[in-house]
């Protein structure tokens, strides 16, 4: 059951207890209304014996009721119908020998008003009590064993129809929200594939002429304009670092023919190279994004391996620095990626450490084996990230008040998440009392394959 969605447990559950309960409402009245008349028609039924017995009454008294009584007696069936004519406390005549305890004669007459329920005899009957002229009590019941057997059918059937209805509800709610969740799952299946980078991702199949439909050529449409300005956006960016880095390039080269004024050549040739790494970052950045989401281009590798040559290159450098470095890496463990991207993105973690951190600090690098990840973490115990910029720590130049007076230009973040994306990799900075921490969680071999 846990791979059933909770919504179509939900939405089959209101289905089947809303049908439910409103048939179950609509029998309970039929019920009340179909007891109500069976009782109406017991009532009738002793309203002609009490009239009858009046009849006779009045032609003969008591000497014509008692033999009325008695021929009623004998041809009654068992559990039909109760008349007892009795005198002192001893019945004179009747259907039984003994008066019920349950009753007591109330006025006199034949009129049928004051009927009471009452159970003797191993029964339930509906009935009257009185008081005949010359102290004769008198009842007349009717027996409700077969109006209580017929209501008991009933409430029954009530039962076994209702069971059976909740069933079917449930099975017609457990179908449609199948199919309703279904054509959901689409649309989410699309969002997660274009937020892993896959702008190009539609919907396959015809569209419904529903509200579904109308939902997905939505969200079509506004994927195409989405990638659309994307496109424009990479192509402005590109045309730009081009552009400038041409012109750059072609200064740099003009610089190295004057002749005599060293110094100032010397702090030109530098800024143009700055701009110009500035430039091959934003193209590294555009291209990374812009493969975001497409597995062209990635091969299997030791993720370990990669790792371990570029930490190699900066071993030395961070010695010289005065810092001490610890390297634990799971070997063996496989992804899908490109060598020279990922070792672009630890040269940008590395170089941040070594640029920001004090001697005496650490940098510690690991990887190991997650449930369904990979996973690389670099932490350091240097000045870490202020508060106020962990929210935008992965935008375009974005550098702490404090850092102002150090060489960078606040890009090495933004290509490392341009990296991770492009190997389809979660970033995360995990809170810590000092220093930095990125976390990276890497798909298996085999989830990307």
């Amino acid at each position: 059951m846990s791979g059933v969605p909770k919504a179509t447990l939900r939405l089959a559950a209101v289905v089947a207890l809303t049908v439910t309960l409103l048939s179950l409402g609509g029998m309970a009245l039929q019920y009340r209304i179909v007891a109500d008349r069976l009782e109406q028609q017991t009532l009738g039924l002793l309203k002609a014996d009490l009239d009858g017995l009046a009849s006779l009454y009045e032609q003969r008294r008591i000497i014509a009721l008692r033999q009325a009584i008695d021929y009623r007696a004998a041809a009654a069936s068992p559990g039909e119908m109760l008349v007892l004519l009795a005198r002192d406390g001893t019945v004179l005549a009747g259907t039984h020998d003994t008066w019920p305890e349950a009753v007591e004669p109330q006025g006199g007459g034949f009129a049928p008003e004051g009927a009471l329920r009452f159970a003797a005899h191993g029964q339930n009957w509906l009935g009257v009590g009185r008081i005949l002229p010359g102290g004769f009590p008198l009842l007349v019941a009717r027996g409700l064993g077969s109006v209580e057997g017929t209501l008991l059918s009933l409430r029954r059937a009530i039962v076994a129809l209702g069971l059976g209805m909740l069933a079917a509800a449930a099975l017609v709610g457990w179908i449609m929200a199948r199919q309703m969740l279904a054509r959901i799952a689409r649309v989410n299946a699309l969002a997660d594939r274009v937020a892993g980078g896959d702008l190009a991702a539609r919907l396959p199949g015809p569209r419904s002429d529903d509200e579904f439909g109308q939902m997905e050529s939505h969200v079509h449409a506004m994927l195409d304009r989405i990638e659309a300005l994307n496109r424009a956006t990479h192509r402005l960016s590109d045309t730009i670092a081009h552009e400038l880095r041409t012109p750059l390039n072609r200064m740099l080269q003009k610089l190295a023919q004057v002749q005599g004024h060293e110094a100032v050549t010397d702090a030109l040739r530098a800024d143009m190279r700055a701009a110009i790494r500035v430039f091959d970052a934003l193209l590294d950045i555009s291209r990374a994004e812009a493969d975001q989401g497409q597995g062209g281009g990635l091969l299997p590798l030791d993720l370990a391996a990669a790792l371990a040559e570029v930490w190699e290159l900066y071993a030395p450098l961070a010695e010289d620095r005065g810092l001490t470095l610890h390297l634990d890496l799971r070997p063996g463990l496989q992804v899908l990626g490109d060598r020279t991207l990922i070792g672009q993105m630890l040269a940008n973690l590395m170089d941040n450490a070594v640029k920001y951190c004090r001697p005496g600090d650490q940098v510690t690098l690991t990887l190991t084996e997650g449930a369904d990840h990979h996973i690389l973490r670099l932490a350091d115990t240097g000045p870490g990230l202020p508060d106020d910029l962990r929210a935008e720590a992965f935008e375009r130049f974005t550098r702490a008040p404090r850092d102002l007076g150090t060489p960078g230009h606040g890009l090495g973040l933004a290509l490392v998440r341009a990296i991770a994306a492009r190997h389809g990799a979660k970033l995360a900075l995990p809170a810590t009392g000092k220093g930095f921490v990125i976390e990276m969680l890497w798909p298996k071999l085999g989830a990307n394959s």
